[in-house]
């Protein structure tokens, strides 16, 4: 298929990678992004195998490495005295050279996607948003909020959770649904004998993650009414007490939790859209029509890996509605056990279902995820 023109709303993870994707394939490309400074915080990501094995597919990855810290092995640890339960490492999808997994400061990952995008070409354009859309058939006349137009044949909704693409296109779509959890992350130095990601379950669950630098990231979960704000001032303090019975590992990296601008905290809202991706000439990607919770850390990864599977579709399907089927086809399945299973383990955590076996649903999951795309 030939394309003339082709918009992304939204400048995030999805969208950029999304951008290379299209760029790779010879389609022209256009980045919108509504956050005119294009910030992003500056805690950590984890990104898992397949993610890696997709860097590498984009050519992204050893300039992705050079910001990240590689890692295979994964150790669990349980209950309040956090003991031990399970280490394993994970296959490494990229080659032998290459690790399974990497933790990268979400700030360093944009900037490797950034300047990839504008290697290839692609055109971005911050503090916009999308006025209006019509799409005549033949393609999708596009008013942004500066009063500017432009003429597109498809456009690309990456635009998070709270997509306005979607409610363009799929009024009748599901509404984003507060789950009762919210996710805290927190940047710290990192113990020199660390080696891989440690997770932290019941009653309080977290983590510690590798990054670069020399940094490591907490991350915790917490249950909160739906009302539950937080203000900046004193969000260190309440990051220190938003779990209970900490594991001692844990407990005793909770006071260096003392910059309250260093909190990056938000509740974890979900959207999975069963039926169609689609509306005519326009299509959404990433948390913008399968949002999970980080239970199963691959919400970018899932994000990620549509931007290639929507390149791949457009360049080898005949017309733009066979190539967005053909997208959600081979994606629907993997997506769905991520958002689904990721919300029930964040459901067992809060008592809100029978436990269940975990460590099972991780290696099924693995299993998944080690499969081609």
């Amino acid at each position: 298929m030939e394309l003339g023109s082709t918009l992304i709303i939204g400048g995030g993870i999805g969208g950029l990678t999304t951008a290379i994707a299209l760029r790779r394939q010879g389609f022209p490309v256009e980045i919108i992004e509504r956050d005119p400074d294009w910030t992003v915080y500056g805690v950590g990501i984890i990104q898992q195998m397949n993610v890696i094995r997709a860097m590498k597919q984009l050519d992204l990855l050893d300039a992705y490495l050079s910001k990240a810290a590689g890692f295979d092995q994964t150790t669990i640890f349980v209950g309040p005295g956090g003991v031990q339960d399970a280490q394993f490492s994970t296959p490494r999808l990229a080659g032998p050279d290459y690790p399974s997994n990497a933790g990268i400061r979400r700030r360093d990952l944009q900037s490797v996607l950034a300047a990839r995008v504008d290697e290839l070409g692609a055109t971005v354009r911050l503090g916009l948003t999308v006025a209006d859309m019509n799409d005549d058939g033949e393609g999708v006349d596009v008013t942004f909020s500066d009063g500017s137009k432009g003429r597109y044949d498809i456009v690309i909704g990456a635009d998070g959770v709270f997509s306005q693409t979607r409610e363009k296109i799929l009024p009748d779509a599901p509404k984003p649904n507060y789950t009762g959890q919210w996710v805290w992350r927190y940047n710290l130095p990192m113990p020199s004998d660390m080696d891989g990601i440690q997770i932290f379950a019941g009653p309080c669950n977290g983590g510690l993650v590798p990054m670069a630098d020399g940094l490591m990231y907490m991350f915790l979960l917490s249950t909160q009414d739906a009302d539950f704000v937080l203000p900046t001032e004193g969000a260190a303090e309440a990051m220190r007490n938003c779990v209970h019975m900490a594991p001692p590992q844990l407990a005793k990296l909770l006071p260096q939790i003392t910059d309250d601008a260093g909190v990056v905290a938000r509740p974890l809202e979900t959207v999975f859209v069963e039926g169609d991706w689609h509306q005519g000439r326009t299509v959404l990607i990433g948390d913008a029509i399968h949002a999970s919770t980080p239970h199963l850390a691959q919400g970018a990864g899932m994000a990620i890996e549509d931007g290639i599977v929507l390149a791949e579709e457009l360049s080898n399907a005949a017309t733009v509605e066979d190539a967005f089927t053909a997208y959600r086809n081979r994606r629907f399945a993997r997506v769905q056990h991520v958002a689904e299973n990721s919300i029930r383990i964040g459901d067992m955590q809060m008592g809100k279902i029978d436990p269940f076996d975990v460590g099972a649903l991780t290696g099924q999951t693995i299993g998944m995820m080690v499969q081609p795309i």
